[in-house]
């Protein structure tokens, strides 16, 4: 398994700040983690408010912990909240299912670490996470979507809920 390097985890945080400066944001704290959700850098910036760390860290959690944007997680979490309950708790609290959390592959689609952008609107941080990723010469799952499932990737969430699985069964 790689896992990102110093360099490239810099590049990410200074491209988001750089980028989030010129569209006027709300101060930033961003986040890159390795594999396994260690720390590989993290800047915030001046006027950022308290637990941005532990906000940004959580966001990058989530979307490396069950591999999907945090946005996605977001969704989940509106669609199955007792079920993303579950996985806050399982992840003794780390995981926080807010967009600005994004899986950040290799050119092979490889997973290598996480980013989590929080301090402005949960939109604006998941726009600046893509950004980043993509001015470091990196991708994103959007980016790698025609990799399918061969790294872990399926186009759509499946539908939730007892009445999909009956209509389901009865196609």
């Amino acid at each position: 398994m790689s896992a990102i390097k110093l360099a490239q985890a810099e590049h990410i945080i200074d491209a988001i700040i750089e980028r989030g400066t010129a569209l006027d944001t709300r101060p930033l704290a961003v986040i890159v983690v390795e594999p396994g959700c260690k720390v590989k850098a993290f800047k915030k910036e001046d006027g950022a408010s308290m637990i941005r760390f532990e906000m940004a860290f959580g966001k990058a959690y989530a979307a490396l912990a069950l591999g999907r944007s945090s946005m996605l997680v977001h969704r989940r979490a509106e669609e199955r909240p007792i079920f993303m309950r579950y996985l806050i708790a399982a992840s003794d609290e780390q995981l926080f299912p807010e967009g600005g959390g994004m899986v950040i592959r290799n050119d092979d689609g490889e997973v290598i670490g996480a980013v989590g952008v929080t301090g402005d609107t949960e939109d604006r941080d998941d726009e600046l996470a893509a950004f980043g990723i993509r001015a470091a010469g990196l991708k994103t799952d959007e980016d790698c979507a025609h990799m399918g499932r061969r790294i872990g990737l399926i186009r759509t969430n499946p539908p939730v809920g007892r009445a999909s699985a009956r209509k389901r069964k009865l196609k």
